[in-house]
């Protein structure tokens, strides 16, 4: 069985996975594409279940304990397919950065939902794939192609028109609140996040980066939670908040994390969050499920018009340039 060499050791990525330099390609790009879909839908099922048990324990409380579990998760995972201890990794200094800018999106969003109602705040979210966008250029030199730009623009009105439950005067009546403010640098964290992915992995392998990642997160967020933590009955919650946190920690933070961090070495910024979009037609289906009721047909319109969006945009070339005054797409 193969060994994770530790810090001052030598580990050359295998042939064909992808470096900070370049975008997969042919089953591997595939395969990112795959990754985000199926957190998208994940992240679905989470608004169901965190819904239910969202009245028996606080905010800070229950996003600790998901990334705590999480870790411990990561952590047996990462022992039984390396067979050894888990060392302090290299350059620490990535994972408090990519921790902390988790946990400003996390804190962020449960602050603004004090302030502000889910709906708008829902709708400041799909400004996150195009954020991701230009941070892409910025810390990577990312060029989206326009054809991208113009998908992304399309998803996101699919998925303001099925938050705003396909009421045009609703829509019209949107304004930004200092809640929405709130949430809005929220967004840019989670935005940001992406890219540095890419640009801060080194030669650990995946499950190791998400441990870490992990780990960093569930700091942060402890330190913002202390006194929520401390004060919460844990042996008094019932079985519905531990369903909910069982589902939360397995798929919506240790699974998904990791989904996220392969679909970022795979493919751009801006094709990876723009996932998240899929997440308000994707939440009808749990919905219905568990007896909450169908969404209205007119909201599937919204969500139709999502689908195919992405669709274009998963099959566009994930880059341009500019060749004599006129831009080429070309494929990296």
């Amino acid at each position: 069985m193969p060994h994770w060499r530790p810090e001052g050791s030598i580990r050359l990525k295998p042939p064909g996975e992808p470096t900070n330099a370049c975008m997969a390609t042919g089953i591997d790009k595939l395969l990112g594409h795959l990754a985000m879909l199926l957190f998208a839908a994940l992240i679905a099922g989470s608004f169901s279940f965190g819904s239910m048990a969202a009245p028996f324990i606080d905010p800070a409380a229950l996003n600790a304990i998901r990334f705590f579990f999480a870790s411990i998760l990561m952590d047996m995972i990462a022992v039984a397919v390396y067979g050894e201890p888990l060392r302090f990794p290299a350059a620490p200094w990535r994972f408090v950065i990519l921790g902390f800018l988790m946990a400003v999106y996390f804190v962020l969003m449960f602050v603004a939902l004090r302030i502000a109602s889910p709906v708008p705040t829902g709708a400041v979210f799909t400004l996150i794939p195009l954020m991701s966008a230009a941070f892409g250029w910025l810390f990577l030199r990312q060029r989206t192609a326009p054809i991208v730009l113009f998908s992304l623009v399309v998803a996101a009105a699919g998925a303001i028109w099925v938050i705003f439950h396909g009421r045009i005067a609703a829509i019209l009546a949107f304004n930004i609140g200092t809640g929405e403010a709130i949430y809005l640098v929220g967004c840019a964290a989670h935005a940001a996040y992406v890219p540095l992915v890419r640009k801060f992995r080194r030669a650990e392998p995946l499950v190791l980066f998400t441990y870490h990642t992990l780990s960093a997160t569930f700091l942060w967020i402890a330190l913002w939670g202390a006194p929520a933590i401390l004060a919460t009955n844990w042996l008094a919650l019932p079985r519905i908040v531990w369903f909910a946190i069982g589902y939360l920690f397995i798929f919506t933070t240790g699974l998904t994390f990791f989904l996220v961090q392969f679909a970022a070495v795979r493919l751009p910024s801006s094709k990876v969050l723009s996932y998240g979009y899929l997440t308000p037609a994707f939440i009808i289906v749990p919905e219905g499920l568990l007896g909450h009721g169908w969404a209205a047909p007119t909201i599937f319109t919204g969500a139709v018009g999502t689908a195919i969006a992405l669709l274009v945009m998963a099959l566009a070339s994930d880059s341009w340039r500019f060749v004599r005054g006129e831009f080429n797409l070309h494929r990296v």
